[in-house]
């Protein structure tokens, strides 16, 4: 089913609360930001369950408002939710699979991301998102890493297509410690990376980048993004297409020894 780029419904429910008390009090925007150390355009976004506020501007528009903690009792509902209501889901099941395999083709998966990279795609991003915002999408991506070293272990796979590497996102700086951050990533027992080479002149993943999710109840789900929101594939058909796909990509990629072995090259500037 697709998912789209709706946020989530407790920042929405949090919004029109927050809304609803300060119309009740007759107050504009405008008038709230004076009180509070938060522009109008801030209240609007929260309002609109764009952005989730962050305890201290709970705090300060439930003082200003008189709400008597009426704001306050929701922080642990909206203060952590980082991301999309679409994308809320998949990093539910992420977090919790047995296995996880991605073929990636215009930037690195968020779980191969450096913090400075992972800054470099969000600023990429259009529309412009505005600093605070990047901050916590950062953030919220590296957060995701705790299942590099979790306990099971979760088996990955990720096919990487060679530009997804030669693209300095952020600089040479970061680039080359993205690089680094990869070969130190190759060590782990449970991740395994493979380079699809330009060179390469059959292949397999003409339909662009996806992701197979194994669930705790040992089920294979498919995931694919789009430019505003993403769909799961559960039916058996389709996950059976994906998973094929996706063995033939491994299949045509390098090996692991061979993708180290590039990733190197390029460090050198031997590539």
């Amino acid at each position: 089913m697709p998912h789209n780029n709706e946020p989530p419904v407790s920042l929405k429910i949090f919004g029109k609360q927050s809304r609803f008390l300060r119309e009740q009090r007759g107050m504009t925007r405008r008038e709230l930001a004076a009180l509070i150390p938060y522009s109008d355009s801030q209240i609007a976004m929260v309002e609109r369950g764009e952005r989730p506020p962050k305890p201290g501007y709970v705090d300060a528009v439930d003082a200003a408002l008189g709400a008597g903690g009426v704001l306050r009792v929701l922080i642990p509902d909206v203060a952590e939710k980082h991301h999309p209501a679409w994308a809320e889901e998949y990093v539910k099941l992420q977090a919790e699979a047995l296995a996880l395999h991605s073929y990636c083709t215009h930037f690195l998966h968020g779980l191969l991301q450096t913090e400075e990279y992972a800054d470099a795609v969000f600023r990429s991003v259009r529309p412009s998102m505005d600093g605070d915002e990047i901050e916590r999408s950062v953030q919220a991506r590296l957060a995701t890493q705790m299942l590099l070293t979790r306990k099971p272990a979760c088996r990955m796979t990720f096919v990487l297509e060679e530009p997804v590497l030669g693209r300095k996102m952020g600089g040479q700086d970061v680039w080359e410690g993205q690089l680094r951050n990869l070969l130190k990533l190759s060590e782990l027992h449970n991740l395994q990376l493979q380079i699809m080479p330009l060179a390469r002149e059959t292949h397999a993943g003409m339909d662009g980048p996806m992701t197979l999710l194994e669930t705790p109840d040992h089920h294979t789900i498919g995931y694919v993004e789009g430019h505003r929101g993403s769909y799961f594939l559960t039916e058996a058909d389709d996950v059976s297409v994906m998973s094929h796909v996706y063995g033939t990509l491994r299949s045509q990629a390098l090996d692991a020894e061979a993708s180290r072995a590039l990733i190197q090259r390029l460090l050198t500037g031997e590539a």
